[in-house]
């Protein structure tokens, strides 16, 4: 058996509101409940399972692999929010895309401050 990512924990203040703000960005299917989970399913099988926590959240960083048309909803999404983005990592080029490695990317904040990125093509410049 290969070894494959099956979910990870996305801690946040608010299950409900960062699931579903993460799907609606994204054009995910609508979060589903589980235990004390709401879980975020991706294309490939990996889930992000939201669970509340208390006290402060560190952030953390998740990038997502997204095709052209999927990226142009994703900056659309987020323009029409009037979200904060960068094209980079250090947050040195805000509103701006990356054209890293043929493709295009885009850095921006979910609700507890994760850091949430869409790119078309994987670092390397391998197509996917």
């Amino acid at each position: 058996m290969s070894v494959q990512l099956n979910h990870t924990i996305v801690w946040c203040t608010d299950r409900f509101r960062s699931a579903d703000f993460l799907a609606e960005v994204f054009g995910l299917p609508e979060p589903k409940d589980l235990f004390h989970f709401r879980v975020v399913e991706v294309a490939n099988g990996v889930s992000l399972d939201f669970a509340e926590k208390e006290g402060a959240i560190a952030p953390q960083h998740y990038a997502f692999l997204v095709s052209e048309q999927e990226f142009d909803a994703v900056i659309e999404k987020i323009r029409a929010k009037s979200l904060q983005y960068w094209a980079d990592p250090a947050r040195k080029h805000p509103g701006e895309i990356n054209h890293n490695d043929g493709g295009r990317g885009v850095y921006f904040e979910g609700p507890d401050g994760h850091f949430l990125e869409a790119l078309t093509v994987p670092y390397g410049g391998w197509k996917a």
